[in-house]
């Protein structure tokens, strides 16, 4: 299923990194547009149920797809969301694996930490390694809606960390993640948070309650008890700073599965036009009205993963809504999709169905679409001049 707005950017600016000259924008294109739709839209639906598709993530690292984002591969962002898309478009579970992976990644490299930025991360980019992240909590505790779970304090030549979190993805045994705690200073008060490299073995993974969808995202609950983090595990000491200034690739990269959730749904609903167009005419969200959007919000992604580290108030507003606008749009062309196909499209083999709950999964993985509001509420307060008098 070729796809004209999954992996046709306007230009390819840049024909590939120094160091992995196989890796150009069409090679990338095309092996993962290969992969997306043989191998893996025909392991969607047992994803789905529960199969971890480390084999598939795997080849799409050696194709590039898991890498072109970093900056030693020319910091492509909108090639790695172009990516994304093409896989969440056949597989909505992938598509988020892709993401833990690529955001792990970032930390890796952005952290200037020799110990983490080297065959580490080499290994990572090119899927030999597998990582996910452990930011789900911190970004909430961030933003004041809920405490931070994991606890550091100081001893020499580093931390101790206990404590416990609900859900993490993309790890399992051998593997890793990128985490935050809160260093517990004088009178048991959070002095600072410190983000370091959280090794799977080291920690206790508990198996999560059945989700209602996409289980082969091997989400464990991760707890940890007097854990020592050394210096060479460290990502950054302060934590918020390093946050601030990734926080805009870090949601940026996530439009890639809504988009693709998007036009996949969008396969759906054009796949039954020739039988049911003269009653699906009758139907809100027609196909035409959502490929329309669906174009118009990946050129505005594509236009913002120009510069994915800009660091103003104003960017990061645009980043935020365009990610609600992924996952809006995203809950809009699934449901049109299940009512195009009708009972087809009900049927638990069936895509449309599938999607229902990918969409749904977009639009609550944090940042969700609530706290995406609640980020631009704020922030859209500090910006506005105050006014004379009290009154507006």
């Amino acid at each position: 299923m070729p796809s004209a707005l999954a992996l046709r950017p306007a230009e390819d600016r840049i024909a590939a990194a120094p160091d992995r000259p196989d890796w150009t924008d069409a090679a990338v294109r095309a092996a993962t547009e290969a992969i997306a739709d043989g191998p893996l839209s025909a392991a969607a639906a047992e994803i789905d149920r529960g199969a971890y598709p480390l084999d598939i993530l795997g080849r799409l690292g050696s194709a590039g797809a898991l890498g072109v984002h970093l900056d030693r591969h020319g910091a492509r962002i909108g090639l790695s969301i172009a990516a994304m898309q093409a896989a969440s478009r056949a597989c909505g579970a992938t598509g988020f694996l892709m993401w833990c992976h690529d955001v792990c990644g970032l930390y890796l490299e952005q952290s200037d930490n020799p110990a983490l930025s080297g065959a580490v991360l080499d290994a990572h980019a090119a899927g030999r390694t597998f990582g996910g992240t452990a930011l789900s909590n911190p970004m909430k505790a961030f933003a004041g809606i809920e405490p931070i779970l994991l606890r550091a304090c100081r001893v020499p030549g580093g931390y101790r960390v206990s404590g416990m979190l609900p859900w993490v993805s993309h790890i399992g045994p051998g593997q890793y993640c990128g985490a935050i705690a809160g260093v517990v200073g004088a009178g048991d008060t959070i002095s600072h948070e410190i983000m370091f490299l959280l090794a799977c073995d080291q920690a206790e993974l508990r198996p999560c309650p059945h989700f209602s969808g996409m289980e082969g995202t091997s989400t464990w609950g991760v707890r940890v008890d007097d854990l020592f983090v050394g210096h060479d595990a460290i990502i950054a000491d302060p934590a918020r700073p390093f946050i601030s200034r990734i926080r805009g690739a870090f949601i940026l990269l996530q439009c890639g599965m809504g988009l693709g959730v998007t036009e996949g749904s969008l396969d759906a609903m054009l796949a039954v036009e020739e039988s049911l167009g003269h009653v699906n005419q009758f139907l809100e969200d027609r196909p035409d009205t959502v490929a329309a959007e669906l174009a118009e919000l990946r050129a505005r992604v594509m236009r913002l993963a120009e510069t994915p580290y800009d660091g103003s108030t104003d960017y990061l507003i645009d980043v935020l809504d365009a990610r609600a606008q992924t996952s809006e749009l995203a809950l809009r062309a699934s449901q049109s999709a299940l009512l195009h196909q009708g009972a087809r499209g009900y049927l638990m083999s069936a895509a449309p169905q599938r999607r229902i709950r990918e969409a749904h999964f977009v639009a609550i993985v944090t940042p969700a679409i609530k706290h995406l509001r609640w980020e631009m509420a704020r922030l859209s307060r500090e910006t506005l001049p105050q006014s004379e008098g009290g009154r507006a």
